[in-house]
Formats: C-alpha cells, sequence, structure tokens
C-alpha cells in the first residue's frame, strides 16, 4: 500500500511541477533560474518530454510499475502538447513584404553578428536585399558598422552608424545600429556606461531619439544573457528596456536573450514589454526560434526581437533561416512594420 501512496505522489508532484514549467508566469516565475532556462526553449522540452514518456511506457511493461509508468508517461505527454500548443499559437508562418512595402513603412533587420563572424558584405546585402531601413547589429563595433554603411552606400542604400561600446576588450560589449537618413537626423541618448538610468548592465543598448522630435524613438537591444550570475542583471536589463517603451512612437530590436514569456508583468496598455508588442507573435511567427543556429527553427529560442508601440503595424515578419552557416549562432530577423490606419 505504501509504495502505491509514494507512488502516485510522485506523479501528483511531477504533474506540479510540469505545470509550473509549462506556464511559470502562474506564479512568476518565469525570471527565475531553471524556470527560465527551460520556458525559454519550449520545443526542446516538448521533445524531451515525449522522449521520456517513451521509456515510461517501456517501463510500464514491468508490472509493479505499470500504473505509476503509465501516469507519469500520461503527465510528459500532456507537458509536450502544453508548449506544441502554445509555440502553434504564437505560429510559424513567415512573411516577407520587401519590395512591397507601403507608405511610410520601416524595415528593421536584427543580428547578433557573434562578435564579428559574418563579414561586412554578408550583412549589407541581406540588409540591401530586404530594403532595410533600420539595421541592428548586436556584438558589433563601430568599424563593421561603417563598413557595412559604405557596402550598404555603393548599393544605393546609404546609412548612419551609430555605436555604443562599454569597452574595447571584447566585441560583445559593443552594439552598432544603422539608420537610413531618409528617417531624418537622430542622435544617441543612452549612456555609454553600464547599468540604470541610462543602459542595459553588461552589454550595451543603443537608444536614438529623432533630432526633430519627429519619428520613432529606436532602441537596438542587447540583454545580457540569464546565466546564473548574471541573472540580477538580465532582469534588471528586461525592467530597463521595459521603460524605454514608455512612449507612444518606439520601435526596438535586438538580442533580448529573452521570449516573450520573459516578458510576461511587464507590459503595459496591452503590450509584451512596456507599451511595446512583439512583432512576431502579431505576424504568426513567434514560435520560430532564433537561436541556436545549429537546431530546426521549431526547436529553437525566439530571443531575437522586433517590437514596436500600438502607432506601428506589422505587415510582415521573418526569421531568415538562409544565412545559418554565415558564422553567428543567431538567426536575424526582419520586420517591416507601416503606420497604423
Amino acid at each position: 500500500m505504501l509504495p502505491r501512496i509514494l507512488g502516485w505522489i510522485l506523479v501528483v508532484g511531477t504533474a506540479i511541477l510540469a505545470a509550473l514549467l509549462l506556464w511559470p508566469q502562474a506564479l512568476g516565475l518565469q525570471n527565475q533560474w531553471v524556470f527560465a532556462h527551460v520556458v525559454a526553449l519550449r520545443g526542446v522540452a516538448a521533445v524531451g518530454a515525449i522522449a521520456v514518456a517513451v521509456v515510461l511506457l517501456l517501463v510500464a511493461f514491468a508490472r509493479p510499475l505499470r500504473a505509476v509508468a503509465l501516469g507519469l508517461a500520461s503527465v510528459m505527454v500532456l507537458y509536450a502538447i502544453g508548449n506544441a500548443g502554445i509555440l502553434a499559437v504564437r505560429g510559424f508562418g513567415s512573411s516577407d513584404a520587401a519590395g512591397d512595402a507601403a507608405s511610410g513603412s520601416v524595415t528593421v533587420l536584427s543580428w547578433n553578428t557573434l562578435g564579428e563572424v559574418p563579414d561586412a558584405s554578408t550583412i549589407a546585402n541581406l540588409a540591401l536585399e530586404e530594403g532595410a531601413d533600420v539595421v541592428v547589429l548586436p556584438e558589433t563595433t563601430e568599424p563593421l558598422g561603417e563598413d557595412v554603411a559604405v557596402a550598404m552606400r555603393e548599393g544605393g542604400s546609404p546609412m548612419w552608424v551609430h555605436t555604443a561600446a562599454f569597452d574595447d576588450i571584447a566585441k560583445a560589449r559593443s552594439t552598432t545600429i544603422l539608420i537610413s537618413p531618409d528617417l531624418g537626423d537622430y542622435e544617441v541618448t543612452s549612456a555609454l556606461v553600464p547599468g540604470p538610468p541610462g543602459n542595459t548592465n553588461t552589454l550595451p543598448t543603443v537608444v536614438a531619439d529623432p533630432v526633430s522630435g519627429d519619428g520613432p524613438r529606436i532602441v537596438a537591444v542587447h540583454a545580457v544573457a540569464p546565466i546564473r550570475w548574471e541573472l540580477r542583471n538580465w532582469r534588471s536589463d528586461l525592467d530597463w528596456l521595459a521603460e524605454q517603451c514608455s512612449g507612444e512612437n518606439v520601435i526596438m530590436a535586438g538580442d533580448f536573450n529573452a521570449t516573450v514569456d520573459h516578458f510576461a508583468g511587464r507590459g503595459t496598455n496591452g503590450g509584451d514589454l512596456g507599451n511595446c508588442a512583439d512583432a512576431a507573435v502579431q505576424a504568426g511567427s513567434g514560435g520560430l526560434g532564433t537561436w541556436p543556429t545549429d537546431v530546426p527553427q521549431a526547436l529553437g529560442s525566439p530571443i531575437d526581437h522586433v517590437l514596436a508601440t500600438p502607432g506601428w503595424q506589422v505587415d510582415a515578419f521573418r526569421v531568415v533561416g538562409e544565412l545559418d552557416d554565415a558564422g553567428s549562432d543567431h538567426r536575424p530577423v526582419v520586420a517591416t512594420l507601416s503606420p497604423a490606419a
């Protein structure tokens, strides 16, 4: 009798843990150690749960363990279905509006270059093909940004280059943004030292405001990854980024090192992060992973984003999968936004 009771306690405990891992937002655990990492890889979690369920079904052939094994297998299957369902709702679609942009539209390209592994021509060619008006390049120094701008100018699309760098020791400590002159003049208003109130904590973010006061605030994001010794800084980064989207006309893009699950609790007025909504989710592409490039998109983590305030509508969004062999561990993302009617 006691073994049976202990077995069902195990099943119930596993079910509770699976429910919390499936939707940690229910208890505010989405930014805590372990929960933050598991929920970031829903596709992998679903596949892993199915593999565990298969093993448990084999164990169920042992008669004394049959009931408990079947109970645990059922929990694993339901957990896998839950993760797959959430990803399906967020979407696996992709759309491309290059060459068919609405009047006043802005096309934003973001690509973490892993410390400038893709060369300038690769980045510039992608930006030109997509008709990018804004190019956000985390882990990219000013010299490479200028090389990209030169290549784009030669391709008929001149760009202004702005870079924030905390130091010259590691390329990851630089973030570069290219902005088309068609959007007007911009100035960097974020501080060049780490930490709030002027910037993210460990890796730099570029906040560029229009000199004239017209046009959107453009935020080139690089939040630190939620490794154990950076968890506090990671949470602080997301809080600070939410504050940067407190206005009415903001476009944010870059490597957030966070999925929309991690944004939970930081949205205002219906936004996902501050007043900003995630373009991928709005376009039905929110289930596609952008990192790492060595796993299929359905199994990856969607941590690279384009977000915008409600004054912008999403015309197209796609995760670029054709450049997985370019060297970066991140896939580029491209969004075309136009003024909402």
